[in-house]
């Protein structure tokens, strides 16, 4: 996808070394958009396999409202496991759990997963509940009755929730317009790994405008995807310089079930990726920072 790979190669060329929590240190540049006509195929990065399973059920749990990882680890996706297990090891209830028996009781246990699976007011519970307003049904009713409005906004920044969440957020805000009959949206995300996270919010995004065009009856537009701090980890420059040999391929198409009607009946079954022929995937370390005892661990 030519666009990531023009991000990718311009702060590898132009980027600011720059210090960062996890002492790891990073290239960073402030300040880049991509647009993605989504008519021209679904922006999934090519140049790298990206885990699309994880991208479905993460959205659908942030449409639910659910701030529990039991419903991803269910599903075994545990994208969000790392932030919950590292507190539990913390604390005098470990016994020496790995991760995957830590997932195990989490899933067996109600009175578990209720006490150590919770990640607190993060993005579902904004999207759903800031400070008592449903920002997700104001936008599809908005677009309902008034699709000219300059007022569907949605942000997952809350200032009065910040040090009750696991983990701040980083795709803080979006935007919805309607022009001539097509949905366009634009994301703006306050902090971008370039390398781990980026390609994962792309494709989220795109998604997200998919399902939102689908169940108001609206033609696909544009996704705009505004970055604030753009970086790439030092150790991850090999991996994204390896990324730079590759020609991207041509975009797959994702097909959604046309039966479902609200935003709020979809399954990961209604979802068909089609025509997706990825160069091999290419692992990275993720530096996870948990505030309540202020370090930082590095997974793989």
């Amino acid at each position: 996808m030519k666009q990531y790979l023009d991000l990718a190669r311009h702060i590898m060329e132009h980027g600011i070394e720059k210090t960062d929590r996890t002492g790891t240190g990073t290239k960073s540049i402030f300040g880049y958009q991509m647009r993605f006509d989504l008519n021209e195929g679904f922006p999934l990065v090519t140049t790298k396999k990206t885990f699309l399973k994880g991208i479905i059920h993460e959205l659908l749990w942030f449409i639910k409202g659910d701030t529990n990882i039991r419903y991803l680890v269910r599903h075994g996706v545990n994208i969000w496991t790392d932030w919950p297990y590292k507190k539990y090891k913390e604390s005098n209830e470990y016994m020496g759990e790995t991760m995957k028996e830590f997932q195990e009781k989490i899933i067996n246990s109600d009175e578990f997963a209720a006490k150590w699976g919770d990640l607190g007011p993060v993005y579902g519970s904004q999207w759903r509940n800031f400070n008592g307003v449903d920002q997700l049904q104001y936008i599809l009713d908005q677009l309902k009755n008034n699709p000219d409005s300059r007022r569907m906004v949605l942000s997952a920044w809350n200032p009065a929730d910040i040090d009750k969440m696991t983990l701040p957020p980083c795709h803080t805000l979006i935007q919805v317009y309607v022009v001539n009959n097509k949905l366009s949206l634009q994301l703006y995300q306050r902090s971008g790994d370039v390398f781990l996270g980026i390609p994962f919010n792309i494709a989220s995004y795109a998604l997200f405008m998919m399902m939102l065009t689908q169940v108001t009856g609206l033609e696909l537009g544009e996704f705009v995807h505004t970055i604030g701090d753009a970086h790439i980890y030092k150790n991850h420059y090999d991996q994204i310089n390896l990324q730079l040999t590759r020609t991207p391929r041509p975009l797959p198409k994702l097909k959604i079930n046309p039966e479902v009607k609200s935003l709020f009946d979809f399954k990961y079954e209604d979802f068909e990726l089609e025509g997706y022929d990825p160069y091999p995937a290419i692992k990275g370390e993720v530096a996870v920072w948990l505030s309540q005892f202020g370090q930082w661990m590095l997974t793989g």
